[in-house]
């Protein structure tokens, strides 16, 4: 089995090549560069060095959001696109979770964070049960303030992870691995596959401005 895994979800960019369980090809990028630009020769570069061809691929893992409009964009486009040309199927994989899951086991709350401006943040919260990442706190889009108050009642140890985090660390007030994005380690948070590729949608989980600003004119019709 044959795994092309991708994560465009911000301004990181994670591909990677997985068969049998084995990782092939691991890629990390933080450079601000356009994925429209970078995503399909960096895919062409690794499955060359790998001898992979693209019939070779049996399926494809993405990060689903939220994160980026444009970056969760390409990453969806970019696989339909492949698994409708070589009918194969996608596992979408929460940006958070995939975030989350490059902590190792332990018993703290992990708070992956997207900066999502102006004071937000994207987030979920998640803890290791019996070795098994579970959500504690479903994704949302949420001030840093209300965050840190949730974080606050609860009388458990956690950790902000994530470059982004890093970022809003005199915000967060709180203890922060700023790691990337691992495409390879969403491997094993793959479950059913997409029932419908032409279906599969980013979860961006707050509106663009674009489209908040066109709701609000409406509310004054």
């Amino acid at each position: 089995m044959t795994t092309l895994l991708i994560d465009t979800s911000n301004q990181p960019l994670a591909v990677s090549l997985v068969k049998d369980k084995e990782v092939l090809l691991n890629y990390q990028s933080n450079i601000k560069k356009n994925h429209s630009l970078q995503l399909m020769p960096v895919i062409e570069s690794m499955m060359n060095e790998a001898g992979i061809q693209p019939s070779d691929l049996q399926e494809i893992v993405v990060a689903n959001g939220p994160g980026s409009y444009t970056g969760l964009r390409i990453g969806i486009t970019t696989v339909k696109t492949l698994a409708y040309a070589l009918n194969i199927p996608i596992y979408e994989v929460s940006s958070l979770k995939a975030l989350a899951h490059t902590v190792s086991n332990d018993d703290k709350w992990i708070v992956p964070i997207f900066d999502a401006r102006r004071e937000f943040v994207f987030t979920g919260i998640y803890q290791y049960q019996a070795s098994k990442l579970i959500e504690m706190k479903e994704d949302c889009y949420i001030s840093i303030q209300e965050l840190k108050e949730i974080l606050n009642e609860h009388q458990q140890d956690y950790v902000f992870v994530g470059v982004d985090a890093l970022k809003l660390a005199e915000k967060l007030e709180g203890p922060i691995v700023s790691n990337l994005p691992d495409a390879s380690l969403m491997f094993d948070l793959k479950e059913s596959p997409v029932s419908n590729v032409h279906e599969l949608k980013p979860r961006y989980l707050k509106l663009s401005e674009a489209e908040q600003n066109w709701k609000n004119n409406q509310k004054k019709h």
